[in-house]
């Protein structure tokens, strides 16, 4: 064993008393981390220490018991839990603790430390951990005092009791910024003397005291200021890990030992003005990069998603309402396959949840009027109405749709790309600065320190850690405004890659609206066309909503047992007898679907079919003009329909000769189909409305679900578009391309920051003080750049949206007999 695991504690890495605590031949700095370890080692979860060296935290134990009581209180329960039925209880924590590759794998593997956790995930640059347990076995005050015990204390306060989050504030880098720009300021006008070339050597007594006064104020600037760059490289050394902070704390290290040699021996004045300059400068750097974080979370936690509606009963009215104005009270619709936006109690129907978009169990619940129901369940059957207990709270329904952000290291775009880049960074420019020492040394030796230092704090590559970020996140912001709005930022460089576009047909490159309806068969009564409306009012499909928009009779029968089988049809009971309204097969009308209806939903009401409604279709206007696009841009593009054939000529003249076109096709065979085009190497984009496209858009590479007024807001799905804007889709893809290209350019710009700093910094023409100010000048104008750009075009795609919206206006007779192809009807 080495003597630095000898004196250095296994668990947290700080030094270890006189009084040895050993478990194992492993030393630990108090009781507290060895229990952690007894912990660890029990559950068999020691490799937490193989993935970091010494990755824990120090353990502050605490005689207090009692002081996570209030959480075996209910009404205290009921605000902090997300989810609970009778198998399992979800919760969200904030764990500020969270740091390294260690802390996320100790975190997810929480269930070998208790029986009762069934499983946790984290997100790790929002240091938040979901965790799903089983009250029966371990109670939400035992989960608090177990991640406790393993140094993983959860934040609790105010706002969590309040269903609000707090915007956290870094007071310290406020108080460290303040001390440095205090201290710079000073140090300054101490030194005023010598900027003016004012001889003071006569007065050595008065050079003296302001050296020395100069040298008190820069202290707290060097011990607080600069303290945690000075711990971050700590860090990384002892962990076997060059850090972009090294150098920095090194040419700050360098400058403050020289300067304090020059002052203390009389010799100079030292470089005090500089190095607190320097600390300011370097830190209004890290204020700015942190501000940018803080931006792009906001953005994305409130801002980022489609806004979902609902339809609010208001004086026995159905009236589309957005999330953000439902609040606790309200009584809202939940239709079969509709999220249930905020937690409330089950007032009408019979409700049949699907928390599968919460938990990952697809079995769906049973749940009785007076029953609570939660956010993010998904209603599988007849309409049924709540009454809101909750706020809506849009971030956590967001954060559902989110949840898998961080399975392909999202972190990277934030972290990581500036750590690999120091991992050979750091150590040629460590060579390049003790070089540049040893060079003027020989000539002038505070020339060498001062170089020393310059080339040491020029060369962070610090806007490197703003560039992918905010392009990404600048680029996902602009786009939630056209309405494009995409689950995660690294599916724009998924997006930029894919070559192969597959269009799935009704209720996308078809619109809903424009869709002319007649029924062809017997004669419908009364009766049975309130009973078809109280049907179809369940169901989110656009063919459902056609007809439901298309009857007049009121919709208020009680049909029980509704189902929407996919690719199949909708089926109920009204008074024991079954009605079905869906394809030929699915109402078993074989005779009759020899007929060459454009497209059609055959009804049936107990054995006997009724006839069809017949629909003629309009295809979305300007879509062959975006066909056009994205084949001169190189896409391979294809469409697949559940439909029969019956318009694969209209197909045909729309997307030409050259794209396969398939009709017939269950959601399986969709799934399929984009699966046989994966293995053939193509990255493809499903594009589609988010009901029987869901398997298909969860295998593509990238899934766009397009949604009319009603948003069917898909889990499966990457990103959801306006219908209006429909015909954007090139311009996505453009806009992804460019993204890719903004990000490359914004890499080169910082690398040429640093190649231009190192020139002159070698040569001893840059002092420490203009390299600090370099810094923050190479992340402010990466973020400009990318900013303008990302902006310029957003800016031509709402231009592009103005006039897409005026052309239908003005030209909206040509775009009529542009789509006349779709209408026809044998």
């Amino acid at each position: 064993m080495s003597q630095d695991s000898v004196t250095s504690c296994y668990h947290c890495g700080d030094p270890c008393s006189e009084v040895k605590i050993e478990v194992d031949s492993k030393s630990f700095c108090c009781e507290g981390c060895k229990l952690v370890f007894e912990i660890l080692q029990q559950g068999e979860l020691c490799q937490y220490y193989d993935l970091e060296q010494s990755p824990g935290v120090k353990i502050k134990s605490s005689s207090n018991t009692k002081r996570f009581a209030f959480l075996d209180d209910a009404e205290v329960l009921s605000k902090l839990i997300c989810f609970k039925d009778d198998s399992q209880t979800v919760v969200q924590f904030h764990l500020p603790q969270i740091h390294c590759s260690s802390c996320l794998w100790l975190l997810e593997n929480l269930f070998k430390l208790s029986t009762g956790i069934i499983s946790s995930q984290v997100n790790f640059v929002q240091k938040q951990v979901t965790i799903h347990f089983q009250e029966h076995l371990i109670s939400l005050r035992q989960l608090v005092e177990l991640l406790t015990s393993i140094g993983y204390e959860p934040s609790l306060n105010l706002q969590n009791l309040e269903g609000k989050h707090s915007h956290t504030v870094n007071r310290k880098l406020y108080y460290q910024l303040g001390v440095a720009g205090f201290t710079f300021g000073n140090i300054m006008l101490l030194s005023f003397p010598e900027y003016l070339g004012i001889n003071t050597s006569s007065d050595w007594t008065h050079s003296l005291f302001f050296g020395y006064l100069s040298l008190a104020l820069a202290l707290p600037v060097f011990i607080f200021s600069a303290n945690d760059y000075f711990r971050s490289a700590w860090l990384g050394l002892r962990k076997g890990f060059l850090n972009i902070d090294l150098p920095i704390s090194l040419g700050i290290l360098v400058l403050f030992t020289w300067s304090c040699f020059e002052i203390i021996s009389g010799t100079g004045s030292g470089y005090m003005d500089s190095l607190s300059g320097l600390v300011f400068f370097l830190l209004i750097g890290k204020w700015y990069q942190s501000k940018t974080y803080e931006q792009l979370s906001f953005e994305r936690d409130y801002t980022s998603y489609f806004p979902i509606s609902v339809t609010k009963i208001e004086n026995q009215e159905e009236v589309s309402m957005p999330l953000t104005k439902l609040k606790a009270g309200d009584v809202v619709l939940v239709r079969n396959q509709e999220l249930i936006p905020a937690d409330g109690i089950l007032t009408h129907g019979d409700g049949y949840i699907d928390y599968g978009f919460v938990t990952g169990e697809s079995e769906p619940v049973s749940v009785l009027a007076g029953q609570q129901v939660y956010a993010g369940g998904r209603q599988v059957g007849s309409a049924v109405k709540l009454t809101l207990t909750k706020q809506v709270s849009q971030s956590y329904l967001t954060g559902l749709w989110s949840k898998d952000t961080f399975d392909n290291n999202q972190e990277e775009l934030l972290e990581n790309t500036v750590n690999k880049v120091s991992a050979y960074f750091t150590p040629i420019i460590l060579t390049i600065a003790v070089l540049t020492f040893i060079y003027w040394s020989t000539t002038d030796l505070a020339t060498a320190f001062q170089a020393a230092a310059a080339v040491l704090i020029v060369a962070c590559p610090c806007a490197l850690a703003l560039a992918s970020p905010f392009t990404f996140g600048n680029t996902m912001r602009l786009l939630g405004r056209l309405n494009l709005y995409l689950k995660k930022a690294t599916l724009l460089e998924t997006l930029a890659q894919c070559s192969t576009i597959v269009f799935d047909k009704t209720g996308t490159i078809t619109s809903a609206k424009e869709t002319a309806i007649t029924f062809v068969g017997k004669s419908l009564n009364s009766e049975q066309l309130s009973i078809i409306k109280s049907i179809t009012k369940n169901s989110l499909h656009p063919l459902s909503l056609k007809i439901t928009a298309s009857i007049s009779q009121p919709s208020n029968l009680s049909v029980t047992n509704f189902r929407e089988i996919e690719g199949a049809g909708i089926e109920a009971i009204y008074e024991g007898k079954i009605v079905r309204i869906g394809s030929s097969k699915f109402v078993n009308a074989a005779a009759a679907s020899n007929s060459n209806l454009t497209t059609h939903s055959w009804v049936s009401i107990d054995g006997e079919v009724l006839g069809a409604y017949q629909f003629n279709n309009q295809y979305r206007l300007g879509l062959a003009e975006l066909i056009l696009k994205l084949k001169q841009s190189g896409y391979k593009l294809a469409v697949i329909s559940g439909d029969n054939e019956s318009e694969r000529e209209p197909l045909t003249a729309l997307f030409g000769n050259d794209v396969e076109i398939k009709f017939n096709q269950s959601p399986l065979r969709k799934l399929n189909y984009i699966k046989d085009l994966q293995d053939q190497g193509d990255k493809v984009v499903m594009i589609g409305d988010g009901l029987n496209d869901a398997g298909a858009l969860k295998q593509s590479d990238i899934g766009i679900t397009v949604s009319e007024d009603i948003n069917n807001f898909s889990p499966a799905c990457d990103v959801i578009m306006d219908a209006a804007g429909f015909t954007l889709i090139p311009e996505l893809l453009k806009f992804s391309r460019l993204s890719l290209s903004v990000v490359k350019w914004a890499f080169a710009i910082s690398f040429a920051y640093n190649i231009v700093g190192l020139f002159f910094a070698t040569q001893g023409l840059l002092s420490p003080l203009i390299a600090a100010v370099l810094m923050p000048i190479s992340s402010l104008t990466v973020v400009v750049f990318s900013t303008l750009f990302t902006w310029l075009y957003a800016q031509k795609l709402v231009k592009s949206k103005l006039t897409q919206v005026d052309s239908i206006s003005t030209n909206s007779q040509t775009t009529k007999n542009e789509q006349s192809l779709s209408g026809r009807v044998a």
